[in-house]
Order: C-alpha cells, then sequence, then structure tokens
C-alpha cells in the first residue's frame, strides 16, 4: 500500500512535498537509495563497471575468471581468517540495518518478513525445494552460457587448504543468503509496495537488481540470477516469508562453494 504523506510542518493542514513527492514518500524513496548505495546497489554499479572492463579486455570473456572467494592476505593464514571474519560481518549489517528500519517504521518486522523461526520443518522444505528448483538449472545455465562465450569461468572458492576454509565458506554462503534475500526480497519488496507500486513493476526491479550485481561473471550470471529473483519474489508475494529464501539461497552457495573444493581437480567441466 501507498505510504502515508507527513502533516505539513507549516500547521496549515496540507501535506508536504518533498522533490514533487509527498514527505512520506518522498523519505521511503531516499530510503530505499541509501540502503541499496551502502549494499547491493553499490555492488551492482561496481559489476556493471567490472563487466565494461571484461568486455573490452584482449581476453575472451570466457577465458576470464571470476572468483568469489579468494585469500585476503596469501601466505599469512590468521589474518586471512580475521580479515574474511570482518568481510562476512560487516557484509550483514546492511541487512540488518534493513531490518531495523522496518522494524522501527512498521513494529514488526519478523512478521513482515517472515524471519520467526516458527515453522522450521516447513521453511526447511521449502527452502530445499527451491534450492533443487534453482540450483540445477543454474548449473546447466552457467555451462551453456560458458559454451556461448557470454560468461567468465566462475572460481567459487580458491582459499589456502587451512582448517578454517570449510567453515569460513558455510559463513559466507549464510551471509549471501541473508543480505541478498531480506534487502533484494524482503526489504525492498516491502518499501516499493509501499510507495504503490504494481506488482508486476515491483518483481521485475527486484530481479533485475539481483541480476545487476552478478554481471561481473558475465551475461549468464546476470540472466540465471534474474531468473531465480523473478521467481524469489513472487514466493515472497505468495507467502509473505524470507527465511526459506534466506535457506535455499544458503544451501545453493554452500553446495557450490564447498562442491567445487572437494571436486574441481576431479571434475573436467570444472575446470
Amino acid at each position: 500500500m501507498p505510504g502515508r504523506t507527513a502533516p505539513d510542518s507549516s500547521g496549515e493542514g496540507g501535506s508536504a512535498s518533498v522533490g514533487g513527492l509527498p514527505a512520506g514518500r518522498a523519505v521511503l524513496r531516499n530510503e530505499i537509495l541509501l540502503v541499496l548505495g551502502v549494499s547491493l546497489g553499490y555492488s551492482a554499479i561496481y559489476a556493471m563497471i567490472e563487466i565494461v572492463g571484461r568486455l573490452t579486455a584482449r581476453q575472451a570473456l570466457d577465458q576470464q575468471s571470476a572468483t568469489l572467494n579468494g585469500s585476503q592476505a596469501p601466505g599469512r593464514p590468521w589474518l586471512d581468517l580475521a580479515l574474511q571474519l570482518a568481510q562476512i560481518l560487516f557484509a550483514v549489517v546492511p541487512a540488518l540495518l534493513a531490518v531495523h528500519l522496518l522494524n522501527r517504521d512498521r513494529g514488526d518486522a519478523q512478521r513482515i518478513l517472515g524471519i520467526s523461526p516458527r515453522r522450521p520443518g516447513r521453511d526447511l522444505g521449502a527452502g530445499a525445494g527451491l534450492a533443487a528448483l534453482i540450483g540445477i538449472p543454474g548449473l546447466g545455465l552457467y555451462l551453456a552460457a560458458l559454451a556461448l562465450g557470454i560468461n567468465a569461468k566462475v572460481v567459487p572458492e580458491a582459499l589456502p587448504k587451512v582448517w578454517w576454509a570449510i567453515p569460513v565458506l558455510l559463513l559466507s554462503a549464510a551471509q549471501n543468503g541473508l543480505l541478498e534475500e531480506l534487502i533484494v526480497v524482503g526489504y525492498l519488496v516491502t518499501r516499493l509496495r509501499q510507495l504503490g507500486w504494481a506488482l508486476p513493476a515491483v518483481v521485475l526491479t527486484s530481479a533485475l537488481l539481483r541480476g545487476s550485481y552478478h554481471l561481473y561473471q558475465g551475461f549468464g550470471g546476470f540472466l540465471g540470477n534474474a531468473v531465480m529473483g523473478v521467481i524469489f519474489a513472487l514466493f515472497f508475494i505468495r507467502f509473505r516469508r524470507v527465511l526459506p529464501l534466506a535457506i535455499a539461497h544458503f544451501l545453493i552457495d554452500s553446495v557450490a562453494f564447498i562442491g567445487y573444493a572437494t571436486l574441481h581437480q576431479h571434475l573436467s567441466f570444472l575446470h
């Protein structure tokens, strides 16, 4: 539903406006831009710049690589671990900010976003089903895009052989799930609906944003994630639950990260 307009501070009974919008809607618009500007909107801009760099490089796109989890301090494992954990921790902060803003505004962010753990079995089942629905065709789309020369080779992990590698990969997968699903689905869909946007425009915006910050991988990464974005946005609109989406995202990334770490030397198509 559209956000309410704020009363006119002049006391004359009208409604204030900011940039041509009623004050309440302008505040929501600015809040959305700021939240995205410190999180995935920022990532989308950099990914767009990076794909231009890849396309204008001497090396063909399918001969380039995109590493998702690399070492932060090669040869210094304890410093590397500290930097990995700090990166994961601070990457989740924008998602917590989005939850805080919704909670301050509406008073019940857990209900609005569907993140309460009140039905763990159903959430786990839905998350696993969504992971299979997205993950299996997604691998096929990636391989097809690579064969067509429109995607870089994705390297899910390039960590040193240390004891903390698998736990860090799992934490990275959990961070991705929380950050992306809370902001790109739960927060953004809720706020755009408050601004009065039509459902098709909301779904398309959420999906295009998700695809755009994966452009650094190539056009296969953009397309696959945009399709995922449509499915996830529709799921949230129908069921009002972000938690199954975060679980699905965690499962997809965990399988990709750990599967690559353990199998890439034995499966030629992963090279």
